[in-house]
């Protein structure tokens, strides 16, 4: 697997939403249930191969709704709980995976470094399975999802100090070519 970066997931999103356009076939998935909780963070990762040409995907998520969504959630010190403020975030990727089996993200769960090793590759893995949790209640298929955890060994931020800290303690949301 490899991640992609925004621009070569705008070509495969423009090439996609072209060949669907032409095809004389629905591509369309059926929907579940999309209300549930999620996460918080910053970032615009995000890829989408649904609804591309028309601007809109299927019930509002399209491209430019993926592209704009957080992909890192932050986490309270020694916790696993997603933060509320960015449920709609992860509600609205649970959606995208869901119109999208082929589609799949990775999962990665870090922490600070304060504590063990071991332990903070526990904590990260946590946290990842957490926000795993809440794709998988909100529509998006197990199949398409995996988490891993890095621990403290992959920082956001380097220091020994709360600001510090508080950037490392995450998850990252990536969308990944099968």
């Amino acid at each position: 697997m490899r991640v992609m970066n925004v621009g070569k997931a705008l070509a495969l999103v423009a090439a996609v939403a072209i060949m669907a356009g032409c095809s004389s076939t629905s591509t369309r998935t059926g929907a579940g249930d999309t209300s549930g909780a999620a996460g918080t963070g910053t970032g615009t990762d995000g890829a989408s191969a649904y609804g591309a040409g028309t601007g809109a995907g299927v019930s509002g998520v399209g491209l430019e709704e993926v592209a704009t969504l957080r992909t890192v959630f932050y986490f309270d010190f020694d916790r696993s709980v997603v933060q509320q403020e960015g449920f709609a975030d992860l509600e609205a990727h649970a959606r995208f995976l869901s119109r999208n089996p082929s589609v799949s993200v990775r999962l990665e769960g870090h922490a600070d470094e304060r504590g063990s090793r071991e332990y903070n590759m526990a904590l990260g893995e946590r946290r990842a399975n957490a926000v795993e949790r809440l794709l998988v209640v909100n529509g998006a298929a197990a199949n398409q999802i995996e988490a891993i955890s890095y621990g403290e060994e992959r920082p956001a931020v380097t220091g020994s100090h709360e600001g510090a800290w508080a950037q490392n303690r995450r998850v990252e949301l990536k969308y990944v070519t099968r």
